[in-house]
């Protein structure tokens, strides 16, 4: 997964949106009338993971619209219909084997509030945080489930949830540039450690449906913390050119130029 694709900005990434839009809708749905044969601890998991893809992404279209750039709100907006149609497959999911979907859970009402607190950069900093610990679940589900249409419908969550993370790292790092570098990375090693917390209370609560996947709690944490690296390094990796541009570095001392956009 390319965490920042070169040369990409906030048009490239309406375009990306747009088209993948179209794509799925030539595709389909899973084959639900197969059914699903899911154990009681997966169960359990996937209708807390759906109740934090339900939502209708209000405060984030709100702040994503109220930062000036309509190109970027408009792919927030396509952003949030992702998210939803996720939430969509899950409750299909748990259907096919024979549950129902939770009212709400109190992780999601936790991340919720926290990314309500502040403004847009706050909003992506805690999304990112679920961001990260979704990519290794639903890797876990899709690898570890024995059951075909589980396997397939994470397959199809973790292959959105891998291009949402570069459309948001762009985004954090465009708003973080403007601080100083010592604050940037204050921020991002902020980040990291809210991430640890947040995959051990994953690990933790998911802990019985990690084991029936083949994940370890430990594992769990340990793949979320490797992965994240290249994304607070993304984010972190910013600087103002004279022209008020943005750049990112790719490595010490080596800078590439990426697409100006909207401010936060």
């Amino acid at each position: 997964m390319n965490v920042i694709k070169q040369g990409w900005g906030h048009d490239t990434w309406l375009a990306d949106f747009e088209a993948e839009r179209e794509r799925r809708a030539a595709e389909g749905d899973p084959d639900w009338s197969r059914g699903a044969t899911l154990a009681p601890e997966l169960v359990r998991s996937l209708q807390r993971f759906q109740v934090g893809e339900d939502g209708d992404g209000s405060a984030l279209i709100g702040k994503a619209e109220r930062a000036g750039d309509p190109v970027y709100a408009r792919a927030v907006r396509l952003f949030v219909a992702e998210e939803q149609n996720h939430a969509r497959m899950l409750a299909l999911l748990l259907a096919a084997g024979g549950a129902g979907t939770l009212a709400g859970h109190w992780s999601d009402t936790a991340f919720v509030r926290l990314r309500r607190l502040l403004g847009l950069r706050v909003e992506l900093l805690v999304l990112m945080l679920a961001e990260a610990v979704a990519l290794r679940y639903y890797r876990a589900v899709r690898d570890g489930s024995p059951d075909p249409l589980a396997s397939e419908v994470a397959g199809r969550v973790l292959a959105d949830e891998e291009r949402h993370v570069p459309f948001h790292c762009l985004r954090l790092r465009e708003a973080l540039a403007p601080l100083p570098a010592p604050a940037r990375r204050a921020a991002t090693l902020t980040w990291r450690a809210l991430l640890t917390g947040a995959a051990a209370v994953v690990a933790v609560d998911h802990g019985p449906a990690l084991r029936t996947l083949g994940v370890r709690r430990r594992t769990f944490v340990t793949d979320t913390l490797r992965a994240s690296s290249p994304m607070a390094a993304a984010m972190h990796g910013a600087a103002r050119t004279a022209r008020g541009g943005l750049r990112a570095a790719s490595r010490p001392g080596q800078r590439v130029r990426t697409p100006r956009s909207g401010g936060v």
